[in-house]
């Protein structure tokens, strides 16, 4: 089962840099262009609420989720986020 692992630098990315709070969710969304996992896509973030959630982590009371149309586009791997120090964004890596 794949699964969402957010480590503690990001979920700190997400409270000052987008302002999450509780009862809150985020979501990873797959767009058309820019380079990632699939060519010719890339992987976004924003505030949503879940519609038909494949899968889901819930810290300090924010979900965070990947919705089932976007599966696809992780090839049954793991996403894992972190945050890039030097540039002072989120990276995703996939295991």
């Amino acid at each position: 089962m794949m699964e969402i692992k957010i480590s503690d630098d990001a979920f700190e990315w997400f409270n000052e840099e987008m302002e999450v709070t509780a009862g809150e969710a985020v979501r990873f969304f797959v767009r058309y262009g820019g380079s990632g996992l699939q060519p010719g896509f890339s992987l976004g973030v924003t505030k949503d609420q879940p519609h038909e959630a494949a899968i889901e982590v819930e810290k300090d009371q924010v979900t965070y989720f990947i919705e089932q149309n976007d599966l696809w586009y992780f090839d049954g791997k793991n996403l894992s986020v972190s945050v890039n120090d030097e540039l002072d964004e989120l990276d995703y890596s996939y295991e």
